[in-house]
């Protein structure tokens, strides 16, 4: 047995959901319960946290690895700045 339920939506929304029902030749209540069955039919797809992971992954970094190294190299670069004579 079917039962009866309320749902909020914006104004804006509201039409444009009655006027895609109508496009398609139904009513607003089968159009919602079409939404409603095709939304829970699709199968959830587990979510992979790689994605995320690899969110700005361009092959790699050096940086964490040579750390050390761009350090020494920065201090002996600021250091020749340091004395190196005025021209």
């Amino acid at each position: 047995m079917a039962s009866r339920t309320q749902i909020r939506l914006d104004p804006e929304l509201l039409a444009r959901v009655r006027e895609k029902a109508a496009d398609v030749g139904i009513s607003l209540a089968e159009y919602m319960r079409r939404l409603v069955q095709r939304d829970l039919d699709r199968p959830l797809k587990a979510s992979d946290p790689s994605a995320l992971l690899d969110l700005g992954d361009f092959g790699g970094s050096d940086v964490a690895r040579d750390k050390d190294a761009y350090i020494a190299e920065a201090a002996v670069a600021e250091q020749a700045a340091e004395t190196a004579p005025d021209r």
